[in-house]
């Protein structure tokens, strides 16, 4: 490995499709730095720009199955793989798992220590079905080994955080960098297709509305819709339930799977309206999903669940609406299909608020910053 690499970013969970771990490289890269990313996934999916493509290296796998895994065993591995293989002047640990091992790699090689969090974890946790498994064993690993990630991140020398409500809150050198758009790897939406179109990017699962947003579909049989993410393997059954039920409906009803960002929101061209019906579970009570800016940045009306924060953003952009159940949602789409000219006025809406509140080049202009400045 013969180049000079700044930043290492290791990855041992989210994989190179992760639409975060591209916005955060993409504003490494515009910064003139170099960066090696370990993560599993496949290398067509890398966050990559072609005037960038000399200072971004893909590390490719020495145990193939290992790579391809996503139980928290393959997790552990990967990141003390990674963490041992990385060269980067700084490592950037951005999966929970992988933050101890990166500070005592950073320490024993006198290296700098970036980190960051996507998701306050230790409320994730309480959402995923796999954490009470085993009489709850697993989830005590889980989030024992993420408190371990939060008292190493405090000592970083910088903790970056997707939003104000993740922690750790306090830490040597914290910055938030929201998860705004970046206009590069979206696609407006243009003017509305023929057929009113609903679509809905970001994982699949029941926490995340997975079910919900099938019961509009049911619903809602005027309208197409298209779902871009993987399925988490404990809803799968419930999808394939659903189309063996409503067999009439896979020719409006569409799963594409998980897709690298750029042809994720190709899919938005020609729709009408944006889904975001997250439970109230803590993970997600105080969150702002950034589907919501994306939605509102592409010119898309939004239906939110009634998140207190994402209620908040809709009555501040006038963006959307707000329901409370699988019903209201699919009353509003009819209302809007019935009512094209209203919802026009609202996608315009979003689009304007969206330009002129959300300073994306800024908010990781400011990042890349403090990222050039532990490389001196």
């Amino acid at each position: 490995m013969s180049q000079k690499i700044d930043i290492s970013i290791i990855s041992s969970g989210a994989n190179l499709a992760d639409a975060r771990l591209h916005r955060l490289t993409r504003a490494l890269l515009r910064a003139g730095l170099s960066v090696e990313i370990f993560a599993p996934g496949l290398s067509k999916d890398a966050p990559t720009t072609t005037e960038s493509a000399q200072r971004l290296f893909i590390r490719k796998p020495w145990i193939a199955p290992m790579w391809r895994l996503t139980n928290l065993l393959a997790r552990y591995y990967r990141s003390r793989l990674f963490v041992i293989r990385a060269r980067g002047r700084v490592t950037y640990a951005i999966s929970p798992e992988a933050v101890a091992p990166a500070y005592a790699q950073t320490k024993l090689w006198r290296r700098k220590l970036a980190v960051d969090f996507f998701e306050d974890y230790l409320r994730l946790l309480n959402d995923r079905a796999w954490a009470g498994k085993y009489f709850g064993i697993l989830g005590w690993i889980a989030k024992s080994d993420t408190k371990s990630a939060l008292w190493f991140a405090k000592r970083a020398h910088l903790t970056t955080v997707a939003d104000v409500q993740v922690p750790p809150f306090e830490a040597r050198n914290r910055l938030v960098v929201r998860n705004l758009p970046d206009a590069s790897m979206l696609t407006k939406s243009g003017e509305r297709g023929a057929t009113p179109r609903a679509i809905y990017i970001g994982d699949l699962r029941k926490s995340r509305g997975l079910q919900a947003m099938l019961q509009v579909a049911e619903l809602a049989n005027e309208w197409e819709f298209d779902f871009v993410g993987g399925i988490a393997s404990a809803d799968q059954s419930d999808v394939d339930q659903w189309f063996r039920t409503n067999p009439t409906s896979q020719s409006r009803v569409r799963f594409h799977g998980k897709l690298a960002p750029q042809d994720s929101w190709k899919v938005v061209a020609g729709a009408w309206v944006g889904l975001s019906l997250l439970e109230s579970t803590p993970a997600f009570v105080e969150a702002v999903p950034s589907k919501l800016y994306e939605y509102m940045s592409v010119g898309l009306a939004t239906i939110s669940s009634p998140l207190p924060r994402c209620v908040e953003l809709i009555e501040l952009s006038k963006s959307g609406a707000i329901e409370s159940s699988p019903e209201g949602v699919a009353d509003r789409l009819k209302y809007w299909r019935e009512n094209p000219a209203e919802l026009d006025q609202i996608r315009r809406q979003a689009g304007d608020w969206a330009s002129k509140n959300l300073d994306s080049e800024r908010e990781y202009s400011n990042f890349a910053a403090e990222m050039v400045k532990l490389t001196r």
